[in-house]
């Protein structure tokens, strides 16, 4: 996927969602210039960045080819194995 796809991409889902807390999330991204540290990000967020890395340590971790994979069954945009 180039660079300009993936804006593409990325601007279709900021469109449908209704979620605050994700455009939240995007717009201190978007507009923060210095180093992100872990203390200053929303509780939530630490704890899924927390429980993300704890789950690759435990190599429970799919590739990115078969993520891809199944979001591209059936044709819908939802993940399925």
């Amino acid at each position: 996927m180039s660079i300009e796809e993936l804006k593409i991409e990325i601007a279709k889902k900021v469109f449908e969602t209704d979620d605050e807390n994700l455009l939240s999330e995007l717009d201190m991204l978007l507009n923060y210039n210095e180093k992100v540290v872990l203390d200053e990000l929303p509780k939530h967020v630490q704890e899924g960045i927390k429980r993300g890395l704890q789950q690759a340590k435990e190599g429970k971790l799919i590739p990115y080819d078969e993520v891809k994979k199944g979001f591209l069954k059936n044709g819908t945009n939802r993940f399925f194995f």
